[in-house]
């Protein structure tokens, strides 16, 4: 069943793509973001949600960056959402940081670690909103049927799964393209996380490592596999970025990665 996203449908057999920094490092890097991502999917016809967090609650050291926090990062989302007129994500860790959100943002995200938490997965709910649940490393793909369940018997109704790899041995993740078919086939919407498919958790020892150039491989086979939506972070200077540099891809690189994106889903399922 279809459903719209302010100005874009989810569900309709093309996928929407969640775009955006890992981190709202500042109020102006997130609109030269915004408008730069904004530019790059009118002129390749991309439905487009931007996503950036307003705090990096989970990073690896005490000592890392998380970005400005829930009421100063969701008034920069709101603001950009209503100037460039696209949706807007970002993450919530609490049940009170989702009455915050829900003011200014279309799509609750919770995070892969909290995505069992009742009470978090009840708060987004209950607001309305859209809600994403990003798939725990730790989980079976028919495991989220539990999580499924949870928000619909809150009332919830819209909402995605996000695979996003699967822990394999110490500080690497797998994707398993399997998933996104067995999830698919319960009636769950699915969204494919290529970037944070790519980490290696703690692999950098105080900070997050990865293998962003393989973030467009398992895009493109995310794609193929079919998909009603593509979460890629993404950063102009991935080599200075505050959170998950190894991970994002090149904002130089997107036009062109999403023209063969559309591609390979045109020759998919045409």
């Amino acid at each position: 069943m279809s459903f719209s996203i302010k100005n874009i449908t989810a569900c309709n057999g093309q996928p929407f793509f969640i775009l955006g920094p890992c981190a709202l490092e500042t109020e102006s890097f997130a609109w030269e973001m915004a408008r730069a991502l904004h530019a790059i999917t009118t002129r390749t016809s991309t439905p487009f949600v931007f996503k950036a967090s307003f705090d990096k609650a989970n990073r690896t050291s005490v000592k890392s960056f998380r970005g400005p926090g829930p009421q100063e990062g969701c008034r920069i989302l709101g603001e950009i959402a209503k100037e460039l007129n696209v949706p807007v994500t970002t993450d919530i860790h609490t049940a009170e940081q989702a009455e915050i959100a829900a003011e200014h943002i279309d799509i609750l995200q919770i995070p892969a670690f909290l995505c069992r938490q009742t009470d978090l997965l009840e708060a987004a709910a209950k607001t309305g909103r859209i809600v994403n649940v990003k798939k725990g490393q730790f989980l079976a793909p028919w495991d989220t049927i539990n999580i499924a369940e949870k928000l619909r018997s809150f009332g919830c109704e819209n909402f995605f799964i996000t695979e996003r790899g699967t822990t394999f041995g110490y500080n690497n993740l797998v994707t398993d393209m399997r998933s996104l078919y067995w999830m698919r086939k319960e009636g769950m919407p699915v969204i494919f996380d290529a970037t944070h498919s790519v980490q290696r958790p703690g692999g950098l020892g105080g900070a997050t490592g990865g293998d962003g150039e393989l973030a467009p491989v398992l895009a493109r086979a995310a794609i193929a596999t079919g998909i009603d939506g593509l979460f890629m972070e993404t950063h102009s200077n991935p080599a200075a970025a505050l959170s998950d540099g190894p991970n994002q891809i090149p904002l130089g690189d997107m036009e062109a990665l999403l023209i063969k994106l559309h591609a390979i889903h045109l020759a998919a399922h045409g």
